[in-house]
């Protein structure tokens, strides 16, 4: 008998179960197979434009994702991407720019256009004001959290479209986790300096060394009390960080819902930058409004 052919991986999209009630809204964040990639694993669906693609899969990935979210039809909805730098720059869109802007959040009341933010392992954050009927999207690292991108964010929707922040509702994506994300000194000292309650949003875990406490004896030094401590690894919980900026900025506690999934722990489903070492592909996470009727 011939070899079957190996089964194709299919395209999947996560959502939130919050915006999904919203007939109006589109929205998604998309995982990793079910595309046409072979630089990240055969079917990857990498959707951003990487060192490592070639440009006509990337373009074939997001056809495809387009199609799934349903957008694709006579009217195509453009994809309005950023691109980003980690800052805490946010664009309100009313046109369409000929050039990816360059910053972290985009903001519009525009029906018929997807925004999009690019990540492998940074948070991707929408923001729905269902009165208004206003989205924003917003790409939240480390960096673009300690300069309050998402706190930010609400208060230009506040200031474009009249959004009341506790109306607001929340979906945070899947990105890396406090189980994984481990960072140095500097990173605590800077969330300390903006915010009261950085201490909440790091752990320490003593690393065990089998050889170093099986033969202490090597690792004998001049300082008290005699032995040299190997050094704690510290963590980041950017979840708990960004879910307190929208609490901070007057977002009910009870309009914020934030995927389970780290990018670190499932490189299965989700692209991982610093599980993968740099070769890794982009997720997007998108947001839009139904033209009417």
């Amino acid at each position: 008998m011939p070899a079957q052919a190996p089964t194709k991986s299919k395209l999947s999209i996560l959502q939130s179960p919050r915006l999904q009630k919203l007939s109006w809204l589109v929205h998604g964040f998309s995982t990793r197979a079910g595309g046409v990639s072979e630089a990240y694993g055969g079917d990857a669906l990498n959707l951003g434009f990487t060192k490592h693609d070639v440009p006509s899969a990337v373009e074939r990935n997001r056809a495809l994702f387009l199609k799934k979210l349903g957008v694709d039809g006579k009217a195509p909805w453009p994809l309005i991407t950023l691109r980003q730098v980690h800052s805490d720059l946010i664009h309100r869109i009313d046109a369409l720019p000929e050039h990816p802007p360059t910053g972290d959040g985009i903001v519009t009341d525009t029906p018929g256009v997807l925004l999009a933010i690019q990540t492998a392992d940074c948070l991707p954050i929408l923001l729905v004001d269902p009165k208004a009927r206003a989205i924003g999207a917003f790409h939240a690292g480390w960096r673009g959290t300690v300069k309050r991108i998402v706190e930010k964010g609400v208060g230009e929707m506040r200031r474009w479209f009249g959004s009341r922040p506790e109306r607001l509702l929340a979906a945070i994506g899947p990105g890396i986790h406090a189980c994984c994300y481990e960072v140095g000194e500097e990173v605590r000292a800077k969330f300390e300096t903006q915010f009261k309650y950085a201490a909440d949003l790091f752990r320490e875990v003593k690393e065990s060394d089998s050889i170093h406490e099986k033969y202490p004896l090597l690792f004998l030094t001049a300082r008290a009390p005699g032995h040299s401590e190997l050094p704690a690894k510290l963590f980041l919980d950017l979840v708990e960080g960004n879910r307190r900026q929208l609490l901070d900025a007057g977002v009910a506690a009870k309009n914020i819902a934030a995927s389970p999934l780290c990018t670190s722990c499932r490189p299965d489903l989700l692209f991982s930058y610093r599980k993968e070492q740099g070769v890794t592909g982009r997720l997007l996470s998108v947001v839009g409004l139904r033209r009417a009727r």
